[in-house]
């Protein structure tokens, strides 16, 4: 039986004419409607915002932990099929005689610098100093709180958070894209990985939804990271100045701090989106790897460097026994305080994270699908799972390695428990160098901080602009670029004012939701794809 052509034209209607000339209109409306109402909502109603949205967190945070976890791990065992199977593998993301744009260094640069390097200043200390105290052998009495036998816990639960089911997300959603796009030549759109399933009923209505919920949740998986981002950058530039006004009486960014913070940064972003990805973003990328090094090396020499060595070996061979009972344990509530407390870790940790990775996945992925034409699926594959993962479990040995040793040391006597989440890296300085080298190296890390949140935030607007234009990236996105780069700041600004990070948290815990069905469903189909490519080869 002869198998169906696959779909090769998937026309998407676009405006021709007005501010919305090349773009679709139900979805750029649509999506920026959505947006602004949340915008609206939280300002005119705070209080009833606040509520609804806490109770949907709630919610969903307790009861979609089996499916959260239960996805990521088909994610990952996709992606790891993918890569071995020997006739997806050596498929281009292109057609035979495309060959990389960017150098593998630019390639990995941009990559971990729209993913997760933002992340990497905050939580490669603040994670496992957390885990340090606390996590499931904790709860459970097989381990003590800041004790040397719970150590080699810290890394396990912090290398599940940022290892390869993280960036499974990110492959998944990037091979799809360049798959369909670059082989089949379909539009550079969510919905464009769904035609084996769907077929061209997504030129329609479903497709018009499927982007949607794309984009929605670009801009608050993005809203997420750029407000952690501020907070730190806000508490570096004090740490430079001394400003006691940047500040409030918790000892976090002051209201009107945060709020000059996202001006500065969002008005660097939009010029560095103006400029498009092969010069703002591959150049900040550039300088953002670079710092990065040199931070290491700082953490390397100045550090706990054979702690850190230690911790990195150690975890790794954790991570990886531990791996299949941490991709497929569910703690459930049964009655006992236990239970009750291995639910709660579980929700708060890694049900969060991991639909935090969703939300980040549409923005991550399409940007990778943008930066990877040429490249084969093995090679994919491996420089956007593993080879990122290898670099975050670095962070996390030599940086939050360095935390943990002071604090079990006596040395930082409590000082890093107590700083708040963004100043940790900035009190771990105060404690290891001399002042004059603390301000230095609080300068470094305030720059390393603006260019992976520029890189961040303009690689999420590029991409809200490619999905709302049907796949395209010209000329005339450049209004829409100012427009939803001045919108996510807004929006950032203000979540942060009426609820702080808790509500940005909420809002993304949200919007993840309905597109982890649409990456599921992209997994079946490009697995579909490929198998069924494989048939009409052999019957050519």
């Amino acid at each position: 039986m002869a198998l169906k052509p696959p779909v090769l034209d998937l026309p998407i209607k676009t405006a021709s004419s007005g501010f919305y000339d090349g773009f679709s209109r139900p979805v750029t409306i649509l999506s920026k409607l959505l947006v602004a109402s949340l915008i609206l909502w939280a300002v005119v109603f705070p209080e009833q915002a606040g509520s609804i949205l806490n109770k949907f967190n709630s919610f969903i945070l307790s009861n979609f932990a089996a499916w959260y976890i239960w996805l990521i791990a088909s994610f990952i065992l996709i992606c790891t099929f993918m890569a071995i199977w020997p006739a997806a593998g050596r498929l281009k993301l292109g057609q035979p005689e495309d060959e990389p744009e960017f150098s593998r260094f630019s390639w990995f640069s941009m990559m971990f610098g729209a993913g997760i390097g933002v992340g990497m200043l905050t939580w490669s200390i603040a994670e496992p100093i957390y885990h340090f105290q606390n996590n499931p052998e904790v709860i459970q009495g097989l381990a003590s709180a800041a004790g040397e036998d719970n150590i080699r816990n810290a890394y396990k639960w912090s290398f599940l958070h940022w290892g390869i089911g993280a960036w499974a997300c990110y492959a998944l959603v990037g091979m799809a894209m360049a798959y369909f796009s670059y082989r089949r030549e379909l539009p550079l759109t969510a919905r464009s990985s769904l035609t084996p399933l769907f077929g061209k009923h997504l030129s329609g209505p479903l497709g018009h939804l499927v982007d949607i919920v794309a984009v929605v949740a670009t801009i608050l998986g993005a809203a997420q990271a750029l407000g952690y981002g501020v907070e730190q950058f806000v508490s570096g530039v004090y740490r430079i100045s001394g400003g006691a006004w940047l500040l409030n009486e918790q000892g976090t960014g002051s209201s009107i701090a945060l709020v000059l913070g996202l001006v500065v940064i969002m008005g660097a972003t939009i010029m560095s989106a103006l400029s498009g990805v092969g010069k703002g973003i591959k150049w900040l990328s550039n300088i953002s790897m670079v710092l990065s090094i040199v931070l290491l090396l700082f953490f390397l020499v100045f550090g706990a460097s054979w702690f850190g060595f230690k911790a990195l070996l150690v975890g790794l061979f954790d991570y990886v026994v531990a791996m299949p009972s941490l991709l497929f344990t569910i703690w459930t509530p049964d009655g006992t305080e236990t239970a009750q407390q291995l639910s709660d870790w579980q929700s708060s940790w890694t049900v969060f994270y991991f639909a935090w990775c969703v939300a980040f996945a549409p923005f991550v992925g399409m940007f990778l699908a943008r930066i990877s034409r040429g490249r084969t699926i093995r090679e994919f594959v491996l420089g956007a799972m593993i080879m990122p993962s290898l670099m975050s479990f670095v962070w996390f040995t030599w940086a939050g390695g360095t935390a943990i040793d002071l604090e079990f040391s006596g040395l930082a006597n409590g000082a890093i428990f107590a700083a708040p989440d963004g100043d940790k890296i900035f009190a771990m300085f105060e404690i290891l160098l001399s002042p004059a080298m603390a301000w230095v190296m609080a300068v470094l890390v305030v720059v390393l901080v603006v260019t992976f949140l520029v890189t961040t935030a303009d690689s999420a607007v590029l991409v809200v602009n490619t999905i709302s234009a049907a796949g395209e990236h010209t000329e005339k996105a450049r209004s829409h670029i100012i427009v939803w780069g001045v919108g996510l700041g807004v929006m950032i600004a203000t979540l942060l004012l009426v609820g702080g990070l808790n509500a940005i948290k909420t809002a993304m815990v949200i919007g993840a939701l309905p597109f982890s069905l649409v990456m599921l469903l992209m997994g079946v189909s490009v697995a579909k794809a490929i198998y069924r490519d494989g048939l009409r080869a052999k019957a050519d």
